[in-house]
């Protein structure tokens, strides 16, 4: 099982402790971008995938780095609609 893998199932089973960077790390594996809209984009972030067309926005969790369980659920509907996972 490749780490790309390993992380896909760990995010699928909504742990508490699942970070923002790994979740990056997630999507950068599925083809997503973090959108650079500059330094005063505050702690929102958008990932884009060019080829779906799909978008995933979220606050950028602070002070500590693991995202909430509406985040990860919104994260998992999307790649859904957009096929990327079943």
């Amino acid at each position: 099982m490749s780490k790309a893998e390993k992380l896909l199932k760990r995010f699928l089973s909504k742990p508490k402790d699942f970070t923002f960077d790994e979740l990056k790390k997630l999507l950068k594996s599925f083809g997503y971008e973090e959108a650079k809209t500059g330094k005063t984009s505050g702690s929102r972030v958008a990932f884009i995938n060019h080829q779906t067309k799909s978008v995933i926005r979220l606050h950028r969790p602070h002070p500590t780095p693991e995202l909430k369980r509406y985040q990860l659920d919104n994260a998992e509907d999307t790649l859904k609609k957009a096929e990327v996972i079943t």
